[in-house]
């Protein structure tokens, strides 16, 4: 298994400097990761020096609380960067509220402001705060407007992926929608535990140590 190509290397943290940047990049060309998750506003630093490697930023993170039309703005100035990716966190209120139209239509029109880039949308469902039940049709929502991935964790929660959450997330996704495992997943096994669950891509600050141990 060659974890390189499921690994989105990441720096999310809000005390980001530009050589903390150069360094993931530096590793992101040396690894050949699939991708690099980073802050916006370290985006068009961080694209200069890339490789192969996918570039990735994030939107309405790390609460998923801005309006649908800030996400929208936010999502459209990340693609005129050159991003390849979006990880957009989904509205919690939307879901805790059961005001799926809301929720959908978010959903639904950062996927096709995404898609018109042919850039994939990943929707970061912030399983910590949900229960099953609601990741479940959190899960079913995401898939029928389009989302490319569903996420499990920003890392900023109260806790990070959780394999039972993956499970839940793939009776839904299938073969249709992809999964992203994020948040303290820091070694060799752990990565292999949650793509052997479902997982097709492992948001971690840890690409390096996972990919050498």
């Amino acid at each position: 298994m060659n974890l390189n190509n499921f690994i989105d290397h990441t720096y999310l943290k809000p005390t980001v400097e530009n050589h903390h940047i150069s360094q993931l990049v530096k590793e992101a060309n040396q690894y050949s990761f699939e991708a690099i998750c980073i802050s916006p506003v370290m985006v068009e630093f961080a694209k200069e020096g890339l490789n192969n490697s996918k570039l990735c930023s994030v939107v309405g993170f790390p609460s998923g609380l801005s309006t649908s039309l800030s996400k929208e703005h936010e999502c459209r100035e990340l693609l005129e960067f050159g991003c390849h990716e979006i990880d957009m966190v989904n509205n919690v209120n939307f879901i805790k509220d059961k005001n799926w139209k809301s929720y959908s239509k978010e959903i639904q029109n950062l996927a096709e402001i995404c898609h018109e880039k042919n850039a994939a949308l990943k929707v970061i469902l912030e399983c910590c705060y949900l229960t099953n039940d609601e990741i479940l049709k959190a899960s079913e929502l995401c898939l029928k407007a389009g989302a490319d991935f569903i996420k499990t964790s920003t890392g900023f929660g109260t806790h990070g992926a959780k394999i039972e959450h993956i499970k839940l997330m793939k009776s839904i996704a299938g073969n249709e929608m992809k999964i992203k495992a994020s948040g303290g997943i820091k070694t060799k096994s752990d990565a292999i535990r949650f793509i052997e669950a479902g997982a097709d891509r492992i948001g971690t600050s840890s690409g390096v140590a996972i990919v050498t141990e």
